[in-house]
């Protein structure tokens, strides 16, 4: 498992390289404090804007499509993934209780689409506080 990439992996290069074709400057895995306690590490991070985006990968985020489950462990696995999706359900709704706007992705999505719904959403922001 030392293998696994916590950042920097090619979905989320996809989508970083589209952002910034764009125009728009990120953060990378930049800490955000939580008002309830903790803190969280998006991939994309919009400071000022208060946008983020996770980009999850399918195994370890049990996406519908493409999660499959090991064969050996399965108790162990099938606890793993439980435990990984509500600790993504409670860190989005700790970010939309602290005004951010989250952009959920899955690794298989076309980067530049979910570059598009990014984009869009950073737009949406800066016109509402203009």
């Amino acid at each position: 498992m030392k293998a696994n990439r916590r950042k920097d992996t090619k979905p989320e290069l996809v989508v970083r390289r589209a952002i910034h074709a764009a125009g728009l400057r990120y953060r990378v895995d930049a800490p955000i404090k939580l008002s309830r306690g903790g803190q969280v590490r998006p991939d994309v991070v919009f400071p000022v804007r208060r946008v983020c985006l996770f980009v999850d990968g399918c195994f370890w985020h049990g996406c519908e499509q493409h999660y499959t489950a090991p064969s050996a462990n399965g108790h162990y696995w099938q606890a793993k993934l439980e435990l990984n999706q509500a600790r993504d359900r409670r860190v989005t709704d700790a970010l939309v209780i602290d005004g951010w706007t989250v952009v959920r992705a899955w690794e298989h999505e076309d980067g530049g689409e979910v570059a598009a719904r990014v984009i869009a959403m950073v737009r949406e922001v800066e016109s509402g506080r203009a």
